[in-house]
């Protein structure tokens, strides 16, 4: 996640006056989280090659989309207790068998605001989403480096199981694989990171996660961008290509690794579709209305992008947008209860609304 203010200053403890930091808005399981990162301690010392090796190159290199991160995460009190085996080891930061990771398995907790587990060294890979607040810090780390972060609700956010308003943490990077930037990926990748998100979307949902399931939808999506004008040019090159694919095999793989177009838009109208639900409950139905719109675009024959819209519709009181809506989703499914309930609503809304105006009107001229 890009920081939404690049440079603030740091207001969590009087010993940081002054020092700039980078801010960010980061999504947990309940709410909005604004995020201050400050650099403690680091160490440029080592950097992670292609291979996962260890070398001495200066360039700096950080964890990118996939690399498994060895990371630890510890409360300030926490921090305090456990400083003095932290700068013991803070010169000699362990790489070897670093390939070998795997991502430790662990689940997001509601009331949590930093969804790892607290004190403990574990394996997180870079874009997966599992804790945003984590993993936006990683991107800007390297391999021994350890930063502080400060975490305040936005708005309306609910109270975490621990700390006082605000959470005052450190993150502590120790190494990690080799992964890629966006641009570095091949079609294929994006894709599959895609649909992994997709998943990930509907089991987060399902588990009343909401905001995670947005989250989710919202980066596969992200990752669909740079897609579609890809496929469109494979649509129109492939009889063109056909002889040139026989002596190409890892081209022809790439190829049949990605969707076709129509199935590419129906992934993605879904996506957007998805994303609507959730928009709707967490009360942003301006968001609601244009993601089920866009769906509707991407497949007309999507019945639940349609109820989604006219449901965002009814809600900012847009009514004939919400009965085109609701008519539409009745072509694609005769008899459907939940639009007949609907547009019977919007009738008495609109009988309402014209015997208010009708009063006011009567008043005027009485």
């Amino acid at each position: 996640m890009e920081p939404v203010h690049p440079i603030e200053r740091w207001h969590g403890d009087g010993n940081h006056d002054g020092v700039d930091v980078t801010s960010w808005v980061s999504v947990c399981p309940r709410g909005l989280w604004k995020v201050q990162r400050k650099r403690t301690t680091s160490s440029s010392k080592w950097t992670v090659s292609n291979t996962g090796h260890v070398t001495s190159n200066p360039s700096v290199i950080c964890p990118r989309l996939g690399s498994l991160c060895r990371v630890r995460v510890l409360l300030k009190a926490d921090t305090n207790e456990q400083e003095m085996s932290v700068c013991e080891g803070s010169d000699q930061v362990s790489i070897t068998g670093v390939t070998e990771f795997v991502a430790t398995p662990f689940p997001r907790c509601k009331m949590s605001v930093v969804q790892v587990p607290l004190g403990d060294w574990i394996t997180l890979r870079l874009g997966e989403g599992q804790c945003d607040v984590t993993e936006a810090c990683l991107e800007g780390m390297r391999a021994g480096e350890k930063c502080e972060i400060l975490l305040s609700p936005v708005e309306n956010a609910p109270q975490p199981s621990y700390g006082n308003g605000t959470v005052h943490a450190t993150v502590e990077l120790q190494d990690f694989t080799p992964g890629k930037e966006s641009w570095e990926m091949l079609p294929s990748e994006k894709w599959e990171w895609a649909k992994l998100h997709k998943e990930r979307g509907g089991v987060r949902f399902r588990a009343e996660d909401v905001w995670g399931a947005a989250d989710s939808y919202s980066k596969a999506l992200k990752l669909l961008i740079p897609l579609h004008g890809y496929l469109i040019v494979e649509a129109n090159e492939e009889h063109d290509h056909e002889e040139e694919e026989q002596g190409n095999a890892g081209t022809t793989d790439e190829r049949r690794q990605l969707p076709s177009v129509n199935e590419f838009k129906t992934i993605k109208a879904e996506l957007h579709s998805n994303l609507s639900l959730c928009q709707l409950k967490l009360n942003q139905p301006e968001q609601a209305k244009a993601s089920a719109a866009k769906a509707t675009q991407l497949d007309p024959s999507g019945a639940k992008a349609w109820y989604r819209l006219g449901k965002a519709c009814q809600v900012v009181n847009e009514l004939e947008e919400a009965k085109q809506a609701f008519q539409k989703l009745l072509e694609l499914q005769p008899e459907m209860p939940a639009a007949l309930k609907a547009l019977k609503d919007i009738a008495n809304r609109e009988k309402e609304s014209d015997a208010q105006l009708g009063l006011r009107l009567s008043r005027m001229f009485t």
